[in-house]
């Protein structure tokens, strides 16, 4: 008897709901069309039928395919002390890149200084025990080799004399010992200094925001088409902010001419210090438009010194700056005019101990010819 109340219950109410919605204005298509729209946020994707992938993205696919593939991981162990006189063994970590199929490597001196057992890890992760074959402290570059049981692939070398700020640029390494780590940028300025951790001067550097941290040192900084025009080595600061540079390939160039030729790897010393000035600047100091590398200062005993070339006499304020004034201004290196701040070191990387190069100099208000021979560093520079 209960079950049927409850029964006739249920039936009364459910009819005079349905006799109620009949006779509204509303009705239940408001609830339908909210949860319809709520489906519609969570609704499933369409079946991918392609990455849909931009020529930029498949430029970089590309590249980074090939490059991976000759781009190395180099630990070099050395040996150290502590306070106790207590030996133990440390690592530095670096990248490398292979230039020839025979296990020829190009990296940064840095990366290997002071190992005793330098190891290198190839992308299929077959290890090989690397010896050095040369060295150039004063660009922070080694050339190693290690002896492949097959041939490798490797890289091809650009020209880094061509390259323009704006240019698209890949850099591939071990940054933190992540293995195979892509990056990209541009080329952001030609011709900086730096001054490296072991206090060497790095001259005519390229600057770049692709990403390079503690372990990229010795990669390879490639172009569009693949080809090495750089080679990572340093970042400003202990970690990357956007502001990391390259050793120009051409200067890489010139040891590895070296070293198939059999002579000792040696920079020649110019021994002057310079500043770029043009335009409106140039005039105002009584100089040519055109400009060119104002001399600073002249090292004694140095190339420089020895050519006869003068430096600044006096000071001028420019913006926040000092600016000296007087000195010789450089307009033209072997013929070729100053048109980059870099156009001296680029000139000089081409060069060797006992070489000669012909400057043209503007000094009191007229043009001249200076042969100047190429000598070391002063034993105390």
């Amino acid at each position: 008897m209960r079950s049927t109340r409850i029964f006739l219950t249920a039936f009364l109410i459910g009819a005079a709901f349905i006799w109620l919605t009949s006779r509204a204005d509303w009705s239940l298509q408001p609830f339908t069309s909210y949860f319809t729209r709520r489906a519609a946020v969570w609704s499933s994707p369409e079946p991918v039928k392609g990455a849909g992938l931009s020529p930029d993205e498949v430029n970089n696919i590309d590249i980074y395919k090939r490059a991976s593939l000759a781009t190395v991981y180099i630990t070099s162990t050395t040996v150290q002390r502590n306070i106790f006189f207590q030996a133990y063994t440390s690592q530095n970590l670096g990248s490398g890149f292979l230039i020839n199929n025979d296990g020829y490597i190009l990296t940064n001196y840095h990366v290997i200084s002071g190992g005793r057992r330098v190891r290198v890890t190839l992308d299929d992760q077959t290890q090989y025990d690397a010896r050095p074959l040369d060295i150039d402290r004063s660009d922070d570059l080694a050339l190693i080799k290690i002896d492949p049981r097959k041939p490798l692939t490797f890289l091809r070398l650009g020209d880094s004399d061509k390259l323009q700020v704006g240019q698209k640029v890949l850099a591939i390494g071990n940054p933190f010992g992540l293995e195979g780590t892509l990056t990209t940028g541009v080329v952001s300025s030609i011709g900086r200094t730096i001054q490296a951790n072991e206090g060497e001067r790095l001259e005519g550097m390229i600057q770049t925001d692709a990403a390079i941290n503690g372990g990229n040192s010795g990669g390879p900084l490639l172009d569009s088409l693949s080809n090495v025009i750089g080679i990572n080595t340093a970042i400003l600061g202990e970690k990357n902010i956007g502001i990391g540079f390259a050793l120009p390939i051409n200067r890489a160039k010139a040891l590895l001419d070296d070293y198939r030729a059999g002579r000792v790897t040696e920079r020649p010393h110019f021994g002057a210090t310079t500043v770029p000035v043009a335009g409106d600047l140039a005039r105002a100091l009584n100089l040519p438009a055109e400009g060119g590398l104002l001399i600073q200062q002249v090292q004694p005993q140095s190339s420089a010194s020895e050519a006869g070339l003068r430096g600044a006499t006096g000071l001028v304020i420019v913006g926040n700056e000092q600016l000296g004034v007087g000195g010789d201004l450089i307009m033209a290196v072997d013929g070729k005019p100053v048109d980059r701040e870099d156009a001296l070191v680029r000139a000089l990387s081409r060069k060797r101990v006992g070489d000669t190069i012909e400057l043209t100099i503007f000094r009191n208000g007229r043009k001249s010819n200076i042969r100047m021979t190429l000598r070391r560093a002063p034993f105390n520079q």
